[in-house]
């Protein structure tokens, strides 16, 4: 008996370690893109995502309506590569990360600034797919408001 509690204790201690590595892996993943929106640099920014990556925001209206705007993934790469004043500096917290196989889901919190401006805050939602070479971004979804921002 006591040979198989231990046998099931070692399974789920590997399976959590197997979870957290994989967790780590899609934090760098959405880390590396950060940095690459730091550093201006689009090469690096392409390299965290996937072919065919969607974008969208979720956009609270003047009128007080809200709407899903499409944002073309090739222009936030040419505005990331194109000299520009300025650092551009999303500040995330991890908060949940769901994983199913090659599929995981992310929920993120974040303030961004221009250099060391507050410029707005809101939540980041990411999709990744782990492909042959790592976990890629497939999709992000975001709101934005400059107040009620996560501590």
């Amino acid at each position: 008996m006591k040979k198989l509690i231990l046998l099931f204790l070692v399974a789920l201690s590997s399976n959590s370690f197997a979870q957290q590595t994989e967790q780590d892996a899609i934090k760098q993943t959405i880390n590396t893109m950060f940095n690459a929106m730091r550093k201006g640099d689009s090469t690096m920014l392409r390299a965290t995502f996937a072919k065919g990556i969607a974008f969208h925001s979720v956009a609270n209206k003047k009128d007080g309506s809200v709407a899903l705007e499409i944002e073309n993934p090739d222009d936030f790469i040419k505005l990331i590569g194109t000299p520009h004043k300025g650092v551009y500096d999303e500040r995330i917290t991890f908060t949940d990360i769901k994983i199913d196989g090659p599929l995981a889901s992310v929920w993120a919190p974040y303030k961004f600034y221009l250099d060391d401006k507050y410029s707005h805050c809101g939540v980041d939602v990411f999709q990744l797919m782990k492909t042959t070479d790592g976990w890629k971004i497939i999709y992000i979804v975001d709101t934005r408001r400059k107040d009620n921002c996560p501590e």
